[in-house]
């Protein structure tokens, strides 16, 4: 479980880092809009303080979406041990085809982000069951092969271990 935690751990970070630079963004914006320019300058282009003040309402919004994902994720436990892929799991698969592997952390939020194992020990990425590869692996186990389309190629992956 503490390796588990460590990566929850470092997801939380990454998303309360994420509303940081989101809200400093949106002030950013709004100050702009409100100061940046002379009220001559501002009624000949008015387009320009609309366009800053719509980016602050937008960053806005991306704040609030991390906030939310990061309250979700503070109160979701990861289980300890899984026989299937499901929430939770850390899933390696290999993909025959490249003769690589790869490590995702399927995660309730966080999609896309890259996370770094316990000591800097690899990388995993985090997916969530709502992307193509964690409704991929959700239910399968050890030596199951799935079908999954990543960047619009097909790939058929085959699950070696879950934890």
């Amino acid at each position: 479980m503490l390796e588990k935690q460590f990566l929850i751990d470092q997801l939380a970070a990454q998303l309360s880092a994420s509303v940081r630079a989101a809200l400093d963004a949106s002030e950013a914006s709004a100050t702009e809009a409100r100061e940046g320019a002379t009220p001559a300058e501002k009624r000949e282009d008015a387009r320009a303080a609309l366009e800053l003040g719509s980016m602050g309402r937008a960053q806005e919004r991306r704040a609030k979406r991390a906030i939310e994902e990061l309250d979700a994720l503070k109160s979701w436990r990861a289980p300890s041990t899984l026989q299937k892929a499901m929430l939770g799991a850390i899933v390696e698969i290999e993909d025959p085809d490249a003769g690589e592997g790869r490590t995702f952390f399927l995660a309730p939020v966080g999609a896309g982000v890259t996370l770094t194992g316990p000591g800097g020990d690899g990388f995993l990425s985090v997916v969530t069951p709502a992307s193509p590869i964690g409704r991929a692996v959700i239910g399968h186990g050890v030596g199951d092969t799935v079908d999954v389309t990543v960047e619009g190629e097909p790939r058929e992956w085959t699950i070696t271990w879950v934890g």
